[in-house]
């Protein structure tokens, strides 16, 4: 009875943490564009950010809660299901993604630069404070060279927002935080009643929970003809998981980084990576690339599954 309990509240708390997380976005982005933020600029900030804030609220808490090897298991595991899962299905609903712009400009570099440098950072099995200093120095750089040259709208042009708007800043804020706690609470019992590393449940259960609004906004995106921007998001989330939700935990306490994701995830992580920049070389991911990449998605389940076992 004590598992049924905590796996339904580990389920009521994803629901609302995505829904928390959907409304501060929702709200942070109105008030953006009310105050002149082009959207461009609100799209590579407040909603790159926004996808990954379940991310880095349940790290940080996992950090307070002293199960920090659910950072690494988190971002790993995200940035894996954002390329696998979910521009794999994407690819497969849609048929073909026709990449509206180059992403070797500027996106696959800086996937491929994040990948790299958080492998390099944790395989001694830890971060430092210096590590961490370079991951927000990465995405500074990253937003700098995304933002310049950005106009802003004019006045008339601007949305009006209302008081409502910066209640449900406020209120999703403040339930992000009381939701990405009781995850971490219910993950915790769930590996103590079942025997399973919590880096297990943090790298299939949280990350595809935490996933889910990539998963939604991607296939929203694929169903409206705007596939690209699919691609896009995955990219935008996975650097931000990177240096954002692996360098802002670190600040709250010392990361303990597990023998099995330096092992095994972490190459996985990287080696889809460069797989994703190898497909939209050609500016465009076929439907027969996407079963590619759901092929090793369900490999890396089948391993999380194995191990839990």
């Amino acid at each position: 009875m004590e598992l049924v309990i905590q796996i339904a509240i580990f389920v009521v708390a994803i629901a609302v943490l995505l829904w928390s997380s959907d409304r501060f976005v929702e709200s942070a982005e109105r008030i953006g564009l009310s105050l002149g933020i082009s959207p461009f600029i609100i799209g590579v900030t407040i909603v790159a950010f926004g996808t990954s804030l379940p991310e880095l609220a349940t790290s940080i808490v996992s950090v307070l809660e002293g199960a920090s090897q659910i950072v690494v298991g988190n971002v790993v595991g995200s940035n894996i299901t954002n390329i696998a899962l979910v521009l794999g299905l994407t690819a497969v609903v849609v048929r073909n993604i026709d990449l509206e712009y180059n992403l070797w400009h500027i996106d696959i570099p800086f996937l491929w630069g994040s990948a790299f440098l958080l492998y390099f950072a944790v395989m001694d099995g830890s971060l430092s404070f210096f590590e961490c200093f370079l991951f927000l120095c990465g995405i500074v750089i990253f937003l700098a060279y995304s933002l310049k040259d950005q106009e802003r709208p004019d006045k008339e042009d601007r949305p009006a927002s209302s008081w409502k708007d910066y209640l449900y800043l406020l209120l999703g804020g403040a339930l992000v935080s009381v939701s990405a706690t009781y995850v971490i609470s219910a993950i915790t019992a769930i590996s103590t009643l079942l025997a399973i590393a919590p880096t297990v449940i943090a790298l299939s259960a949280v990350a595809v929970g935490t996933s889910l609004p990539e998963v939604a906004v991607s296939l929203a995106a694929a169903r409206r003809g705007k596939a690209s921007i699919a691609v896009g998001n995955a990219l935008g989330s996975n650097i931000f998981n990177t240096f954002i939700v692996m360098a802002v935990p670190r600040f709250f306490g010392p990361l303990v980084i597990p023998d099995n994701i330096i092992d095994v995830y972490l190459p996985l992580m990287i080696v889809m990576t460069i797989l994703l920049g190898v497909m939209s070389n050609n500016r465009k991911i076929t439907r027969w690339e996407g079963y590619v990449l759901l092929l090793f998605y369900a490999w890396y389940f089948s391993a999380i599954i194995q191990e839990a076992g």
